[in-house]
């Protein structure tokens, strides 16, 4: 656990988070691209618990429903899921290493993915087989770096 959370930090890496996840992509590497505030949610709720709780996650996902023109609440109720099920095990998460990180942040990431694919097919959103989970999968590729990344920016500054 982080003694120091660089309030900075905290607040940056969500206004980067945001921007990313509303950023163009190449058309064929669109599905590939991480859940960049799924990763930041997963991250902010396994370091800092005390500092970061559901109602904030959840009111970071009601602002990507809006960024991503999606009914409001889906992204909302998907982030929210993710903090309480951080929170819940973030004590446990603490003693594995990481490719057992890296398979909980796919776990999670994939439920949140599931969440909102099932929540936008109720909406009336086209079927798009199983391709919704790729996101999980990138951003449990990409979680070891982005936890060191994010740790040594945080100590630094924090």
């Amino acid at each position: 656990m982080l003694s120091v959370i660089s309030y900075p930090v905290f607040v940056l890496s969500v206004i980067v988070s945001l921007v990313l996840s509303i950023s163009l992509f190449p058309v064929g590497w669109f599905e590939f691209r991480p859940e960049w505030l799924g990763l930041i949610v997963f991250y902010w709720a396994f370091r800092a618990p005390a500092q970061f709780g559901i109602l904030f996650a959840w009111c970071l996902g009601l602002l990507l429903d809006v960024l991503e023109a999606t009914p409001l609440g889906v992204n909302a109720l998907g982030m929210g899921l993710i903090a309480f099920l951080v929170l819940t095990i973030h004590q446990r998460l603490r003693m594995h290493p990481m490719p057992q990180q890296c398979l909980m942040v796919f776990l999670l990431l994939g439920i949140n993915q599931m969440l909102v694919h099932f929540l936008k097919q109720m909406f009336g959103g086209e079927d798009a087989g199983f391709s919704y989970l790729w996101p999980a999968l990138t951003s449990a590729l990409v979680w070891p770096v982005f936890s060191i990344l994010m740790d040594n920016i945080n100590r630094k500054l924090g």
